[in-house]
């Protein structure tokens, strides 16, 4: 099919659909918040669900709650699949995860309207809990797809409030029969924001993601002695929120130190009993270590762990750790990156070759399929924020070249 009879994605449908989604769950002066499983999370998956029937698809849920549409190609074969996730953080916005469903959904609903059925099937996914941030590990539902974690491991993950997956995907009802483990796919391909500031930074259209940097989630947990904060002399302390402060300066200075990807963030941090006039009992803090290179992301991992236990032996504090989630990095299939670059330029967009700086489901998927990703600019670098936003012509622009991808992929002879 040549370049101008390639269907057009409809813009204006394309944010109608993205406005309409980010109203559910939706945060006084914008933003969104729908947790995985919660009951925004089963809105969400409900409006998804419903826009995939009224295309004909052939809807299956997982036992992990991964949602799959299916549209039929000429040839009975293994399906090109797009997608991602439509579960934010608490204070999330309107496109980081979403953005890449709509446009896939998009993509399936363009090309019917203009009568074209691929070569290859076409599989829309949306993947459960890729955030993380109510259950861990983060890209949960793809992880299990792809056989990398055990499901009776993920359905027995708890919140906070020590609530199970098993009992909240039962809840919402969407913990479904289709298998997982094994699955049946000829490529992946997840269109995005960037949630960074470098393509805006460097005034360019469209990121060809080739690949995901390693990922390290750590909790420590520094058990000291609570003590009153008048009486208790300096050199008497065993104070859990010095070793926990220590460590985080630390953890900022050994990625400044190392330099090139290695990025190092204290993002959570309870103390306990939390009072003005009292030296902490206990700290609670996460680690979370990324980098592009997997052996540089090691050694990072060790010299912080071993700074900790020095930082806890020396005020007399007892340190445990718990790894929240680990992934190494992820380098996406060459062919298909290219052929992204490809696309783009045929498309006449500005881009570059990148890494993607965050974590998403086309790492998992690139266990079991060739997998890539299109990443488009985000405004100001902001995400997870309720300011989070990407300008119209970009959104579109991204949901073209994802088409142009897909159809390349779907009708490839080889």
């Amino acid at each position: 099919m040549s370049q101008t009879a390639t269907p057009q994605i409809k813009g204006a449908r394309l944010l109608a659909s993205l406005q309409a989604l980010g109203q559910i769950g939706a945060l006084p002066g914008g933003g969104v918040n729908r947790l995985a499983f919660s009951d925004a999370d089963r809105l969400g998956r409900d409006w998804a669900v419903a826009r995939m029937r009224e295309l004909g698809l052939r809807v299956e849920v997982d036992a992990i709650g991964n949602i799959f549409g299916h549209s039929p190609g000429v040839q009975d074969v293994a399906p090109v699949m797009m997608g991602s996730h439509i579960d934010t953080v608490r204070t999330g916005g309107l496109y980081d995860g979403n953005y890449g469903v709509l446009a896939a959904l998009e993509v399936v609903r363009t090309l019917r309207e203009a009568g074209v059925t691929p070569q290859r099937p076409l599989t829309l996914a949306i993947f459960s809990n890729e955030e993380g941030a109510r259950f861990q590990p983060d890209m949960m539902g793809s992880l299990v797809y792809v056989g990398g974690m055990p499901l009776h491991e993920a359905l027995a993950a708890r919140d906070a409030e020590g609530l199970t997956v098993a009992a909240e995907l039962q809840r919402i009802g969407y913990q479904g029969t289709a298998p997982v483990g094994a699955p049946r796919v000829d490529s992946y391909l997840e269109l995005h924001i960037e949630q960074g500031p470098v393509l805006e930074r460097q005034g360019l259209q469209i990121g060809v993601v080739e690949g995901v940097q390693g990922i390290s989630w750590t909790e420590f947990t520094m058990q000291g002695q609570s003590n009153h904060a008048g009486t208790t002399p300096m050199d008497m302390r065993h104070d859990a929120a010095l070793v926990a402060a220590q460590v985080a300066v630390h953890a900022r200075e050994l990625a400044q130190r190392m330099g090139g990807r290695q990025l190092a963030t204290v993002g959570a941090l309870q103390l306990s009993p939390n009072l003005v006039n009292v030296i902490a009992q206990k700290a609670v803090f996460t680690v979370d270590l990324r980098n592009t290179d997997g052996a540089a992301l090691a050694l990072a991992e060790a010299e912080l762990m071993a700074y900790a236990a020095r930082a806890a032996e020396a005020e007399g504090v007892q340190l445990t750790a718990r790894a929240l989630a680990r992934f190494e990095p992820v380098v996406f299939d060459a062919a298909l990156v290219d052929l992204v670059q490809s696309q783009a330029q045929a498309l006449g967009c500005t881009h570059m070759r990148m890494p993607s700086g965050a974590g998403h489901d086309a790492q998992m998927l690139a266990r079991v399929c060739p997998s890539a990703m299109i990443f488009v600019p985000s405004v100001g670098g902001l995400s997870h924020n309720v300011r989070e936003h990407t300008e119209a012509e970009d959104l579109l622009r991204g949901a073209q070249l994802l088409l142009q991808v897909v159809l390349a992929l779907a009708n490839r002879t080889s």
